[in-house]
């Protein structure tokens, strides 16, 4: 009887291990609400977008920029004025999915300069899919979002988001 009651504790204590192992994949497996309407297309996840033009980080889940000023990475809801003239919705985002891209700003400065000045790349705000229906939106109250970007426009051109982030 012991037995009986030992075996039937160890396998219910292996299945609600299980369960909750599925509940925090699920939680952190797929973020397209919390990804701005000038977030790059193709992408059910992304814990960070890079922005080579400006080098400088999007934190998706914390709708916050991370941006290097006075010899620190500043955490903030908007850009400094001196990124006013930057256009999200235009310029290239690479989408990271490593812990605390900042750390390592060379390693992504090099790798994706060459995406500098590309213009090519599709962002939810003009997507048809289904899926980007209820994205997040980001509004100061001046029009233009957080971080003071210009929209000039729609950017519906060609390139659908490829990763070119470290996906984990």
């Amino acid at each position: 009887m012991k037995k009986l009651l030992f075996a039937a504790a160890i396998i219910c204590c292996c299945l609600s291990f299980k369960s909750a192992d599925a509940q925090v994949r699920i939680r952190f497996g797929v973020n397209i609400n919390a990804q701005p309407d000038w977030g790059p297309v193709g992408y059910t996840h992304a814990d960070y977008y890079y922005m080579p033009d400006i080098d400088a980080y999007y934190d998706v889940p914390a709708h916050q920029y991370v941006y290097y000023e006075n010899n620190v990475w500043v955490h903030g809801p908007a850009l400094p004025p001196r990124y006013g003239n930057f256009d999200r919705y235009h310029s290239y985002k690479v989408v990271i999915n490593t812990r605390n891209p900042w750390e390592h700003p060379a390693l992504y400065r090099d790798k994706y300069a060459a995406y500098r000045g590309r213009r090519t790349q599709a962002v939810i705000r003009d997507s048809h899919d289904e899926r980007y229906r209820n994205h997040y939106h980001e509004d100061n109250g001046n029009g233009h979002g957080n971080g003071g970007g210009r929209d000039h426009g729609h950017g519906n051109d060609g390139d659908h988001g490829h990763d070119h982030g470290d996906k984990h």
